[in-house]
């Protein structure tokens, strides 16, 4: 959320920033809204300040044994209209709230002006694409033979876009989430397992709500208006919410693993077929708590652990810094990390690293204080530490061998039982894998 204050201050300003993330923005109707609800709050204090001063004047009048009853009619007339008012004035606060809570956050100065995704410039390259005697394969060519995943068989449990994995692949994800959690972990994130459902004013909180709804899986009665998380950022997010922490806390750095849930509705094309683009997902995700003046040094923090993580992987990637029109709606600046796709040939966002200033703070309501000192509006900073269904894909393509098996990481092999190649599986071999066996 914007802070309303800064908006009546620097209008013009502050539209020009915000039509650089969607041109079709305007402040019109926001500021038409303000000014109005500004002059019935007004009228609704000078009509406060006349009923108290008929109140004075009826007790004289009392004290003085004089007749009052007109006085008592006008102070009704008065507490009516005051009443009426009020109500008028609760209708357009609510809607300067729900037009305010519908705008996206500035971005910061530094981020490039354009509302073309081409225009994000790439600021970091790692390490040389991998080089194949053969042509590639994508995973789900891959998968023909390996059995990794089983889509159709999703499909019949839930519909398109719900992936199923089985074998040894089911063993795969887990393998990475287990290494992503524990690399961060060692960089001293606080592991959480959050709920995976929140409530309406915690994703409101963290911007979900309501420009999202439509993204979203409602679930639970009215009574409990329950959404399943779209990212844990959403409830980690809430962790903090109508709090005022000790700035002696900050940094806050934790790290969570879910699977997420999104519609994804009007998300499709040849790219993002197969495990890319799904309604559930495996994720894990960092999120952070700073003071104003640390965020910027955060990003920078967050960016690197999964680069760290990716350069253990062996997987090449590129950093890229988002334009405007490109950046998410809570976010100030967002640097995305892609991996290489061999069996696409081209790079895929595996990982979005955002910092959302006081956004979000403002929405749930986060502070922070020290000393005696006035409290302030902390900065949040969110991104995928990764979501494994993209990172599944980038190690079956890029570490993939003309036969069709999968070579594995070094790092995973302590992560698979000692497995350390994927082989297709025989026909109706079901025994456990020993430690050191290769996976056929």
């Amino acid at each position: 959320m914007l802070d309303a204050k800064w908006i009546r201050q620097n209008p013009q300003e502050v539209e020009k920033r915000l039509k650089t993330k969607d041109p079709s923005l305007s402040l019109g109707q926001l500021m038409q809204i303000d000014q109005q609800r500004r002059q019935l709050r007004e009228r609704v204090e000078q009509l406060r300040r006349e009923s108290n001063q008929h109140a004075r004047k009826v007790a004289e009048k009392k004290r003085l044994g004089e007749e009052f009853s007109s006085l008592c009619a006008e102070r009704k007339q008065a507490e009516a209209t005051e009443a009426e008012l009020n109500a008028q004035l609760s209708d357009l606060d609510n809607l300067f709230a729900k037009e305010l809570s519908l705008l996206p956050n500035v971005p910061l100065a530094e981020v490039p002006i354009s509302s073309d995704p081409q225009d994000n410039q790439c600021i970091k390259t790692s390490g040389p694409l991998p080089r194949f005697s053969f042509p590639p394969k994508n995973h789900l060519e891959l998968n023909e033979h390996l059995h990794l995943f089983d889509l159709k068989r999703g499909a019949k449990l839930s519909g398109s876009g719900w992936p199923l994995y089985r074998g040894v692949g089911a063993r795969l994800e887990w393998a990475l989430i287990n290494f992503m959690m524990e690399t961060h972990v060692n960089n001293q994130f606080e592991l959480w397992l959050p709920p995976l459902a929140g409530k309406a004013e915690i994703l409101f909180g963290s911007a979900h709500l309501p420009k999202f709804e439509s993204q979203l899986y409602r679930c639970g009665h009215e009574e409990d208006q329950l959404y399943l998380i779209p990212t844990s950022e959403s409830v980690l997010n809430g962790l903090h919410d109508h709090e005022i922490l000790d700035e002696k806390q900050l940094p806050l750095k934790y790290v969570a693993y879910t699977p997420c849930f999104r519609r994804e509705a009007g998300a499709t094309g040849t790219h993002d077929r197969g495990l890319i683009r799904t309604h559930q997902f495996n994720k894990v995700e960092l999120f952070c708590i700073t003071r104003p003046e640390e965020s910027e040094q955060m990003l920078e923090q967050m960016v690197e652990c999964v680069e760290k993580m990716l350069d253990i992987l062996d997987i090449p990637y590129r950093r890229m810094l988002l334009v405007t029109g490109d950046s998410s709606f809570a976010a100030a600046k967002t640097i995305d990390i892609e991996v290489w796709l061999p069996g696409q040939n081209r790079y895929y966002e595996v990982s979005s690293l955002s910092n959302c200033t006081d956004f979000q703070a403002r929405r749930a309501q986060i502070r922070s204080k020290k000393g005696r000192d006035k409290p302030r509006f902390v900065h949040t900073l969110n991104g995928s530490g990764v979501a494994t269904s993209r990172l599944f894909v980038a190690l079956l393509e890029n570490y993939q061998q003309e036969d069709g098996s999968i070579l594995l990481p070094k790092v995973l092999h302590k992560h698979m039982g000692g497995l350390t190649v994927l082989y297709p599986p025989l026909e109706n071999d079901l025994r456990p894998f020993q430690k050191g066996e290769e996976c056929r």
